[in-house]
């Protein structure tokens, strides 16, 4: 049993090493040395060895060190029972066609606690009788010359242990020998794998003892004192570290200058206006969009997550532009609206202000000791919006907010781009946690509202 309570000193003064040697996260000490050089082994994703252009030296991936996913694991095992384990799965490759396939993606929590951003992989963080020990079994695809022919490097077993600091490292076909004892041995089984909505993995099967080979795991399942881990997981990942900041500010600054960049260029379509910020968000240092943007031209602004992004950009009309990058996994959520042709119409410039000074109001309560949550952020919105919309004119009465107004003000963010589901939107907001301000007004095509406003939608966005 682990081995897992804190590091020492000497591993915490000098960069761990992420592969040839193992480095235990207890005593500071090294393992034998593998006989591999740097240059002789690839890996499944990049490390600071094989890609120091993007990591520093102890990262385990980018702005995030080894040492610093240790202290998630330890933290997530402070919060189980005693005698427990938690079961992650990583998630499937998702195909569009045949073998064609989507952008993989790793499910957040098992990427908060691992690091690691291959599919089939599952990960069990075992607590025994003790608050601050736990082990770390990682179960990962063995490497195979002729798939990594086919689909590139992965990192195998023994960098499971090497690299991402596992205590006990398994081919990811001997997780159905493995895990029932670690089920059949623990009093609670906290996992999120085969509930109601959970996002479908290459453990699926397994859980559904679906495959012959397998049968009977779903029955041990039953029998086990199952839990749900989201709850916990969400407790953890709300409250970011510096670390975490450091990544989002990046994805931020890095979104913000080019989304600044896009406003000062004239673009006829929204696809072309798309592919300049994808353009822009990958060639200024992210890894790319973290979310299929929102770039809507008129009267497309009324639908909130507008993403065909196929149309024209007329003059005369606004484009509303919801979008933002993302680096290390941590993503940036970003929405402007300005007029296609650089000027505003007078009712344009008019809610464009109004709605403005509803988020700076909210903004201005960001602080810890205003004692907000985004529940209450939300009823200041509504107040400012509500007075606003008067004074332009609007009757406001009975379910109007309702229609004008149909989203909440904000959300959590981090590794999603609505971070830790489910957590309470009545929770008192706290410093280091992220979210999102985003006060939005869409008028539809009714006589109700006054006809200079009619089709227009504007809403503001910024991540705090």
């Amino acid at each position: 049993m682990r081995r897992g309570v804190l590091p020492t000193l000497w591993a915490v003064s000098r960069p761990i090493p992420t592969f040839r040697t193992r480095p235990c996260l207890l005593h500071g000490v090294r393992r034998a040395k593998s006989t591999l050089a740097s240059n002789d082994i690839q890996f499944g994703q990049p490390l600071h060895e094989t890609h120091p252009h993007l990591l520093k030296a102890g990262d385990l991936t980018p702005g995030i060190s080894a040492i610093e996913y240790h202290h998630r694991r330890a933290a997530l095992t402070r919060k189980l029972p005693r005698n427990s384990v938690a079961i992650l799965a990583a998630s499937d490759v998702k195909y569009r066609s045949g073998a064609v396939f989507h952008e993989y993606h790793q499910e957040p929590n098992f990427f908060y606690l691992t690091g690691f951003t291959e599919p089939e992989a599952v990960a069990v963080i075992e607590k025994g009788s003790s608050d601050v020990e736990y082990t770390f079994h990682l179960f990962v695809r063995p490497k195979d010359d002729r798939s990594e022919l086919w689909d590139g490097a992965r990192s195998g077993v023994q960098a499971a242990q090497d690299v991402f600091n596992a205590d006990e490292a398994w081919n990811i076909d001997d997780v159905g020998n493995k895990l029932p004892n670690l089920i059949r041995d623990s009093r609670s089984v906290f996992t999120d794998i085969g509930g109601s909505g959970a996002r479908k993995s290459a453990f699926s099967r397994f859980i559904a003892g679906s495959d012959p080979k397998l049968d009977g795991l779903a029955k041990l399942l039953q029998n086990a004192n199952l839990k749900p881990l989201r709850p916990v997981m969400n407790e953890l990942r709300v409250n970011k570290s510096e670390a975490e900041l450091d990544c989002m500010r990046r994805a931020g600054s890095i979104s913000g200058a080019v989304i600044t960049e896009a406003m000062r260029s004239s673009h006829r379509t929204e696809k072309q206006l798309w592919a300049d910020l994808a353009y822009g968000f990958k060639t200024q240092g992210l890894d790319g969009e973290a979310y299929v943007p929102v770039v809507a031209g008129g009267r497309h602004a009324l639908s909130i997550h507008y993403v065909r992004n196929d149309d024209v950009l007329r003059d005369g009309e606004v484009v509303l532009v919801d979008a933002g990058g993302e680096y290390g996994g941590y993503i940036t959520d970003i929405t402007r609206t300005w007029p296609v042709n650089g000027r505003y119409t007078a009712a344009q410039r008019d809610m464009y202000n109004m709605i403005l000074r509803a988020q700076q109001s909210c903004i201005s309560l960001c602080r810890e000791d205003a004692d907000m949550s985004l529940d209450k952020l939300h009823r200041v919105a509504e107040d400012s919006l509500r007075n606003g919309l008067k004074d332009l004119g609007f009757d406001v009465s009975s379910n109007a907010l309702d229609i004008l107004f149909p989203h909440h003000v904000g959300h959590y963010i981090g590794l999603d781009v609505h971070d830790a589901p489910g957590y309470p939107r009545t929770d008192r907001l706290l410093e280091n946690q992220c979210i999102t301000i985003e006060p939005g007004i869409y008028v539809p095509h009714d006589d109700r509202w006054p006809e200079h406003f009619r089709g227009l939608g504007i809403r503001i966005e910024d991540s705090l």
